[in-house]
Order: C-alpha cells, then structure tokens, then sequence
C-alpha cells in the first residue's frame, strides 16, 4: 500500500490502550475499538475508541471497513474471536490481519487467513500496565507471518519509531520465555529482593526505595559495559565466608534463599569468578 491502512483494533485492554493512542499520533486513522459483548468490555471499547475518534462495537456491529484487523486480546481468545469475526462478517476491505502474542504464531489467525486476508503477527517487547503507558520508541517488535503482512507490519513499526526484528514461528514459544524472564520474572525477583531485606529489619517500601540507585546503576553497567565487567560483589570476589553467612541468615527467608543459590550457581558457570571450588561446595546444599 502506499498510503497508511486504517486500522480496526480488536479488544480494548492494557496493550490496545498503549497502541491505540500511538498509532493515531503516527498517523494513523482507528475505525473502530470492537470488543466482546459484555457491559464491562463494551465500555472499554467505547472509552478507547473516544479517544481516537473511531467507533465502539462488538463482533455483531463491527463493519470492517479498515485494511488491517489488529488483534490486541489474550492469547487464549485470539483463535475464537477471529472465528467470531469471520462468522458473522464478510473481511469487507480487510487486506491485513495481526495478533500480538508473544508466544503463537500468525497461524493462530487461519480462519482471517482462509478468506483470503494476510497474517502476521507482531509483538512488541515491552510491558502494558494500568496507570503507565509506555513509549514505543525504540522498543523491538517481534514479527512473523505472511510476505505482504509483514511488510506493513514494518513499516507501522517504523512509524511507531520501534525496531523490527524477525522471529521463526517454531521458535516464537522460546522467544517468549526470555520475554516473559525480562519483566513479569525480573519482577518476581525484585518481589524476592524485598523478602531478603525483611530479614535484614527493612519494610518492602523501604527496600524499594533503598535498592533502586544500585538497581539502576547495575542495568546501566549492563547496558554499556556487558556483563563481566559489571559483576561486582562477594561471588566475583571468591569470599566464602560472606557467602556462607548469607546462606545462614537467609535461612529465614527460604525462598529468597533459593533464588540467591540458583543465581550464584549460575554466576559459578557464567561469569568471572574466584575460588570456585569453595564457593560450589557451599551451594551444593
């Protein structure tokens, strides 16, 4: 196409109220925000769709009229509200259809793909949570799927000012594993970082608080640096006996404790280490 598809957004949840708004101040004209037929659904599509200026409906009102379908619900719904799309409506001028789930691919929209519309689905890196909306720029977008989808799909990343990336559908289930290690893990273990600061006398606002100037300071050594050169602490230094007096305090706190020997067992085998014969026997038990 040389002129931007108009877009019809699929579900009205914490990824659609990111894209959506981003979208339009790329350029692009939203259609409708078409969402399931429950009260609370039907008011978050018509909410979203004010913001844009594109109209609210369900599955049995939606009309169509845009090229590209974006598909931004659950993974488990994708199939189903596709097939409920498709049931009770002709593709009209639909030419492009995408789905943002890390973890399935494009083949997810075949009853779409079957009516002779082009699929892919793109997923962008990044976490949508209510009260943030995050920016997309810079943010890597994982693609997938047909030659024509995926030409559209990179250049609307090029608009949102993303960076798009390619990712083999067999491989989409791996690709998602590190994503879901990069944030929603990444917090739990931050969640077990304020276990172990209870055990030293702090409140979990106070750890939060407290461990953020490292937290930061650690991410941009990361950033610039890689991770040799950012490891710092007792593990790297071959000190036993803190380790060791860790290990016992920590005995309090067993699951904060299990997250420090899995991590330092990892550091033994990844990064530079002294005194690595010591430090293995302690985190044997």
């Amino acid at each position: 196409m040389t002129r931007k598809p108009r877009v019809a957004i699929v579900g009205a949840g914490r990824l659609a109220n990111s894209l959506v708004p981003a979208l339009r101040e790329s350029g692009y004209t939203i259609t409708e925000i078409i969402g399931r037929d429950s009260k609370r659904s039907r008011l978050s599509a018509r909410r979203l769709a004010a913001k844009v200026g594109a109209r609210a409906g369900t599955a049995q009102s939606a009309t169509l009229d845009a090229e590209l379908l974006w598909f931004c619900v659950p993974d488990r719904e994708i199939r189903s509200a596709a097939l409920s799309l498709t049931h009770r409506n002709s593709p009209g001028r639909v030419r492009f259809a995408f789905h943002s789930s890390g973890a399935l691919a494009s083949s997810e929209l075949s009853t779409v793909h079957k009516r002779g519309v082009s699929v892919a689905s793109v997923h962008p890196l990044m976490t949508f949570v209510p009260g943030a909306r995050p920016s997309l720029g810079g943010v890597p977008f994982a693609l997938e799927g047909d030659v024509a989808a995926l030409r559209i799909a990179r250049r609307i990343v090029r608009d949102l000012g993303g960076e798009s990336f390619p990712i083999p559908a067999q491989r989409k289930a791996a690709y998602h594993a590190w994503a879901t290690m990069t944030s929603p893990l990444l917090l739990a273990f931050l969640v077990t970082l304020e276990d172990a600061a209870r055990a030293a006398g702090l409140t979990r606002q106070d750890a939060r608080r407290k461990s953020m100037p490292i937290i930061r300071q650690t991410l941009a050594n990361y950033a610039h640096l890689g991770p040799e050169h950012s490891f710092s602490g007792p593990v790297i230094r071959g000190d036993a006996g803190t380790v060791a007096k860790h290990l016992a305090m920590l005995r309090r706190q067993p699951e904060a404790r299990a997250v420090y020997m899995a991590l330092a067992r990892s550091a033994l085998r990844r990064l530079p280490v002294k005194n690595r014969k010591e430090l293995r026997r302690l985190l044997q038990d």
